[in-house]
């Protein structure tokens, strides 16, 4: 088998979004902020590079303020091409699934949903192994285009980054 490649750290997550506008605003209600808007075209070679046609994109990266480990998003909104198909029906699709946050205060985090009026894909949980609940809780939610998000409580987040 060849050697492993030489990744050092995670750059940022894609998220495509209908209206570019209204996603910034929701992920900046989550604690992101914008740190660089997108030119809206480029080269031909940079298109090439991510397997599209010429495009224009309204977006920008934005960055998770107080994250532990930096955590940086790439939201944006294709002008042209255009696909206004949905992300995904549910979970066990194959590719990318969700993104999951670290939270210090569940409660206070799905009361500022629900005052959103954010979908939340079920209620909070544990994670149970051989029917012993481990860890802090979990619940999965819809950003305004459908994509699933989770927030995860940071009790127990280390077992599960660095297992014993």
């Amino acid at each position: 088998m060849a050697g492993r490649l030489h990744i050092s750290g995670l750059v940022h997550i894609n998220i495509n979004v209908s209206d570019f506008d209204r996603s910034r605003a929701f992920y900046e209600a989550l604690g992101f902020r914008l740190i660089w808007s997108v030119p809206p075209t480029n080269s031909e070679a940079v298109a090439a590079a991510v397997g599209m046609p010429p495009y224009r994109v309204k977006g920008g990266l934005m960055t998770l303020d107080g994250a532990e480990h930096p955590l940086v998003i790439d939201l944006l909104q294709w002008e042209t091409p255009h696909d206004a198909s949905p992300p995904y029906p549910h979970l066990y699709h194959y590719g990318l699934a969700r993104l999951a946050l670290a939270t210090t205060d569940m409660d206070a985090d799905l009361a500022t949903l629900a005052s959103m009026g954010v979908e939340l894909v079920g209620p909070p949980a544990r994670v149970e192994v051989n029917g012993v609940a481990t860890g802090g809780r979990f619940v999965c939610f819809k950003d305004p285009d459908g994509t699933i998000l989770e927030l995860v409580e940071s009790q127990g987040m280390g077992r599960l980054v660095n297992p014993a």
